[in-house]
C-alpha cells in the first residue's frame, strides 16, 4: 500500500513538473554542427576537416603520417592529401547529428584497418602529446564547438577521462612546429566538408 501511494505521488510530482517547467522535460537539442555548405554533420558520414593556411593563402586538411593510417600520427597537410574522417557521438544517440559541445569519437574511415583489428580512432599519445590512431571509444573523447572569434569556424577539443567518475576539462587541439595535430598549443580553426568519394 505504501508503494502504491509513493508511485501515485512520484507521478502527480513529475506531471506537475511537466506542466510547470516545460523546458525541464523537453530540453532543446544543442546546434547542430554545420559542413561548408550549411547541411548537418551527420554521425557516421565521411568528411574531410579542413583548415585555413595561417596566411588564409591556401586550404589544408587533416591526415595521417602514412597512407596505411594504422597507428600513424595525425596531422594538417595539403588539401590533396586529405584522408576522410567519421563522427560518431561517445553517447549512444538516435540523432543521426553532430551536435556542438556533445562527446565524440573521431575516426579515419580506413576499411583496411578494420579488417585488420586496428582501430582508427583518434588519442592522444601520452608520450609525445599529439593525436594519432589507435584510441578506444570510452577514453578518447573529442567536442566540437563555434570558434568564439569567427562564426564560420569551429574549434575541436579533446576531453580527456581519467576515471570512469572523473572528467578532465577539454583542452583545445591545435596544430604544433611539426604540424602534427596536439592538445594545449592553441586552437585549430576547422571546418568540415562531405568527402565526395
Amino acid at each position: 500500500m505504501e508503494i502504491t501511494k509513493f508511485l501515485g505521488f512520484s507521478f502527480l510530482l513529475f506531471a506537475f513538473a511537466a506542466t510547470s517547467f516545460p523546458e525541464a522535460v523537453h530540453a532543446k537539442d544543442a546546434a547542430a554542427v554545420l559542413d561548408v555548405f550549411g547541411h548537418e554533420v551527420q554521425a557516421g558520414a565521411r568528411y574531410l576537416i579542413v583548415a585555413p593556411s595561417t596566411d588564409n593563402t591556401t586550404t589544408l586538411a587533416v591526415t595521417a603520417t602514412s597512407k596505411i593510417i594504422c597507428n600513424s600520427d595525425v596531422i594538417l597537410s595539403t588539401l590533396n592529401e586529405s584522408l576522410p574522417i567519421t563522427f560518431s557521438p561517445a553517447i549512444k544517440s538516435n540523432d543521426g547529428v553532430i551536435r556542438e559541445g556533445s562527446y565524440l569519437n573521431v575516426n579515419f574511415d580506413a576499411p583496411s584497418c578494420r579488417m585488420g583489428g586496428v582501430t582508427t580512432m583518434w588519442m592522444i599519445e601520452s608520450e609525445g602529446l599529439i593525436v594519432t590512431t589507435g584510441g578506444v571509444d570510452i577514453l578518447n573523447r573529442f567536442k566540437i564547438t563555434k570558434y568564439e572569434g569567427d562564426n564560420s569556424f569551429y574549434q575541436l577539443s579533446f576531453c580527456p577521462m581519467s576515471e570512469p567518475f572523473c572528467e578532465c576539462s577539454c583542452v583545445p587541439v591545435g596544430v604544433n612546429s611539426d604540424k602534427h595535430l596536439a592538445p594545449n598549443v592553441g586552437p585549430l580553426l576547422v571546418m568540415f566538408e562531405p568527402d565526395a568519394y
